[in-house]
């Protein structure tokens, strides 16, 4: 549609990644009969996932994009610019291609990079994880010349984006992480050494417990300095260590901002304008389990949270329950999954936990092919034997595994009901009937609760 016929919509959506594009088919599929206009300033958008991929398995951004014919399939129109104000009072968004008066708005304006205070971070060569398609490109360019590579971060992104830039060869690749390992606030301890084993297995240097002193250099980086004196080489650093919501309209706006700096939302994901939603890593989350404030930002989630949002634009259909947290990391054919809490997670929040680790193939017999060894831990709450989480270590068949689990997470399924799960099995296809993982760590745990 043409910039100036744009004037009026039913429902107008800030933003096009996982929340946007979601909310606005869910407003679609609810409300047949409104117009929907979604407004972004991305010519083309990044499956955000999908990022760190680019520079080894993808091998380009051109190749990781959400592709915009969904929109004209759904009958969503799209226009591309920035919003500069938003007025809730009168309902007008103001953006640099004009006003746009609307019924319903949903924010979806993501995240950003965070910068943490590092002297240096602004040195030539030094990146962070920016969702800008012509960024990317300058990265992928300077990389193709760099050799010495230092990730500072060990989360999910830094080790994606040191084990990708390994794979195209011929670099010295190093990721600094200031926690006792890497992923340790995603997993419990010993998963999170199984990975760090497999990274340098693969060729990436790990720091871990580290902590970047500075980033140094005469105007472009040449080294990174730790704070026990150490220094790694480096003539590219890329900064992979979170991300903060993006508040800047909503805050302008004058809605209400929430604990952990995300737009303040209620369960129908509703800001403190009636008339405004919001979704994704812009809006604040609290947890599944208790309540309290979460951090999580992750793609799922934020459709999660799109679906109500764009459910309830005209009326109360669904709310959320909390973010329960589901997750998967994976390095070559090595893959990590998390569902709810893990063991450190639900003690440190109090809870007297049960909790039972079962390994074994998952195929049967064990020689079958495909087959990979596979670790399951369940983690049941003692006195009313709920589930609370779970993790996987695995081949790829952990990302099903894991939403499995998430599964009786999310529905507080005791210990008994999952040893009652009555599941489906096939020799190429799973473990045995026998001995599937899941089943057979409920029956421990209810073991381990009688005594």
């Amino acid at each position: 549609m043409e910039q100036a016929d744009i004037a009026v919509t039913d429902i107008a959506v800030i933003g096009g990644s996982a929340a946007g594009l979601t909310a606005a088919i869910t407003a679609r599929r609810h409300y047949p009969d409104q117009s929907i206009l979604l407004v972004r300033k991305e010519e083309q958008v990044l499956i955000p996932c999908g990022i760190p991929y680019i520079f080894g398995t993808v091998g380009a951004p051109e190749k990781n994009l959400i592709p915009d014919a969904v929109l004209e399939k759904h009958d969503i129109e799209l226009l591309i610019t920035e919003a500069e104000s938003l007025d809730t009072d009168e309902r007008v968004l103001q953006t640099k291609a004009g006003e746009i008066a609307y019924e319903r708005l949903i924010l979806a304006t993501g995240s950003k990079p965070a910068m943490p205070p590092i002297p240096g971070i602004d040195l030539e060569g030094v990146f962070t994880v920016v969702k800008d398609v012509d960024y990317l490109h300058d990265l992928q360019r300077r990389l193709e010349t760099a050799h010495d590579v230092v990730v500072i971060g060990g989360g999910f992104i830094g080790i994606e984006f040191g084990d990708e830039i390994n794979k195209t060869g011929g670099k010295n690749v190093s990721i600094v992480e200031m926690m006792p390992h890497c992923l340790m606030l995603a997993y419990d301890e010993e998963f999170c050494i199984t990975m760090e084993e497999v990274l340098e297995s693969r060729g990436v240097n790990v720091s871990a417990p580290a902590r970047v002193e500075s980033i140094v250099g005469n105007g472009r980086v040449e080294r990174v300095e730790l704070a026990d004196g150490t220094s790694i080489d480096a003539d590219l650093v890329i900064v992979g260590v979170g991300a903060v919501a993006n508040v800047d309209l909503a805050r302008e706006a004058g809605l209400e901002i929430g604990q952990t700096g995300g737009i303040h939302v209620d369960r129908t994901m509703k800001t403190s304008a009636d008339h405004v939603f919001a979704c994704g890593d812009c809006a604040e989350k609290v947890s599944f389990f208790g309540g309290k404030p979460s951090r999580l930002k992750l793609a799922s989630i934020a459709s999660t949270e799109a679906r109500i949002a764009g459910a309830n634009l005209f009326g109360v259909k669904r709310e959320n329950v909390g973010t329960v947290g589901v997750w998967s990391t994976a390095v070559g054919d090595h893959a990590l999954a998390t569902a709810g809490l893990t063991e450190s997670m639900a003690e440190d929040l109090g809870y007297d936990v049960v909790s039972v680790a079962i390994e074994g193939v998952n195929r049967h017999p064990g020689l079958m092919p495909g087959g990979a060894k596979t670790k399951v831990k369940m983690v049941f709450e003692r006195n009313s034997a709920v589930a609370l989480g779970g993790q996987v270590m695995s081949d790829s068949t952990a990302g099903e595994i894991i939403n499995a689990i998430s599964a009786c997470v999310q529905n507080r399924m005791t210990a008994e009901q999952i040893a009652m799960f009555q599941i489906g099995t096939h020799p190429a296809l799973t473990a045995s009937p026998i001995a599937y993982h899941v089943v057979n760590a409920a029956e421990m745990a209810l073991a381990e609760m009688r005594k």
